[in-house]
């Protein structure tokens, strides 16, 4: 796993989402509380923007119908059963580091 810089924690206000780039993918980077989560920015159900999505705690709507995941791992709360991949991030001072 190559780790990435994908942001600085101040390019994403806490309990928000923005959408970043690393190893050629398009992923949805969220701030809980100061704490980052990132996962698969396609939803799983019709390629909607996750991180364009409106997050309500650690829970992702997609804008486009409705669907929603859990931010920090990927799972969907509804419908059960969908998954989007989640990625690993670490910070290193100030900056957001992806495994990709």
């Amino acid at each position: 796993m190559t780790l990435v810089k994908v942001a600085s924690k101040n390019d994403v206000k806490s309990g928000e989402g923005k959408t970043v780039s690393a190893g050629g993918k398009e992923i949805a980077l969220f701030n809980i509380d100061g704490q980052f989560f990132a996962i698969d920015n396609t939803c799983a159900h019709r390629g909607g923007p996750l991180g364009e999505g409106m997050l309500e705690g650690n829970v992702v709507t997609c804008p486009f119908h409705g669907w929603k995941f859990n931010v920090q791992n990927g799972s969907s709360v509804m419908p059960p059963g969908a998954k989007v991949k989640s990625f690993a991030v670490k910070l290193e001072g100030d900056d957001i580091m992806l495994e990709v």
